[in-house]
């Protein structure tokens, strides 16, 4: 991955829509940014990051509007692979390079779901970090895929 497009990623894993914004791409970023907008504030995302970083999973749980969060990761990761598709010059994009994106976006979202439930030696993670940890076997997840798939493909 070169600078260009690590920077694209980067601002885009920061606010969605800001790696579109660098990639002079200002329908789409504007679009991504007014979705995220809308989604975090009817989930009440920015309260639940709040409380469960200061230790209230229960509170976090409370605020959370689980309908509109579940559009979240699917956003997030869609943003960030466009983002990185647009930074190639030429038009091209790597076989099979939306798949750790994907996946990623299906792991915290089946975190997401179940949240509520889970627990990590015996402590409630919440819907905030149960998520986030679940990016770490997303990304392993789609990016083994996208290599099997590199590697047993017959494209040349």
């Amino acid at each position: 991955m070169n600078k260009v497009t690590l920077e694209r990623l980067l601002w885009s894993i920061a606010f969605p829509g800001f790696g579109q914004l660098l990639n002079h791409k200002y329908l789409k970023s504007l679009l991504f940014i007014l979705m995220e907008m809308v989604i975090n504030n009817q989930s009440n995302f920015n309260l639940a990051i709040i409380s469960s970083f200061n230790g209230n999973i229960d509170k976090a749980t409370e605020y959370i509007n689980f309908q509109w969060l579940m559009f979240y990761p699917c956003l997030y990761f869609f943003a960030m692979w466009d983002a990185v598709r647009d930074t190639n010059e030429d038009g091209e994009t790597p076989l099979y390079s939306f798949l750790p994106y994907l996946s990623c976006a299906i792991f915290v979202t089946i975190g997401l779901i179940y949240s509520q439930k889970w627990n990590l030696f015996g402590v409630l993670i919440g819907p905030i970090f149960m998520p986030i940890l679940c990016v770490i076997p997303g990304a392993a997840v789609g990016l083994a895929i996208k290599n099997w798939l590199l590697k047993n493909s017959s494209n040349p």
